[in-house]
Order: structure tokens, then C-alpha cells, then sequence
């Protein structure tokens, strides 16, 4: 029979912890790319557009047109990546730390 792991090694990363860390990476790219679109690539759209729309979260400025289309807006897939990343990670996390919790028992 194989002993229970004790001390540090209870207590040591798996894989779970390395996909978690590496959904929080995408996610705060994908954040960091929304916010550039917003307020470095758009930084003049708010003195050009008479129907102006922000978003906080993810970051986005974007100019609606009477026709509906709209100028300056984030990527469809940046944030879908945005927001299952950050699901991901939530996920992922909160099953690291029961498990973290549970082993510590």
C-alpha cells in the first residue's frame, strides 16, 4: 500500500492549478487587447461620433450608425475569449482551493 502524501507534498501544483493560471493569462490579454481597442485605437472616436456607446466591462467605445453597424467595437471572438476565460478561471480556482481544503482534512 502507498502512504498518503503529508506535509508540502499534499499540498504541491497539479494540472489543475497550471490550466487555471494559464486561463487568468488569457484572460487578462484578452482585457488588455479590449482596453487598447477602447482607449488607444479609438482615442478620437468620442470627438467624431454623435451616437456614442461605452461598455466598462470588457472595456469597449464604439460608434453607432443610423444604419446599425458599429465602428470601434471588440472583436467577437476577443471577447468570447474574454469571457469563457474568465469562467474558466473562477471555475478552476474554486476547485483547486476544495481541493486544497479537502486534502488538508
Amino acid at each position: 500500500m502507498t502512504a498518503s502524501p503529508t506535509g508540502s507534498a499534499a499540498v504541491r501544483p497539479t494540472a489543475l492549478w497550471g490550466v487555471s493560471s494559464a486561463s487568468l493569462g488569457v484572460f487578462l490579454v484578452s482585457w488588455a487587447l479590449c482596453w487598447v481597442n477602447a482607449y488607444v485605437v479609438n482615442d478620437d472616436l468620442p470627438n467624431t461620433c454623435g451616437d456614442l456607446r461605452r461598455q466598462s466591462f470588457p472595456p469597449e467605445v464604439a460608434c453607432a450608425s443610423a444604419d446599425g453597424t458599429l465602428t470601434g467595437a471588440n472583436a467577437g471572438w476577443v471577447e468570447a475569449l474574454f469571457f469563457a476565460s474568465l469562467v474558466v478561471f473562477v471555475l478552476l480556482a474554486s476547485m483547486g482551493l476544495a481541493l486544497v481544503s479537502v486534502r488538508r482534512k
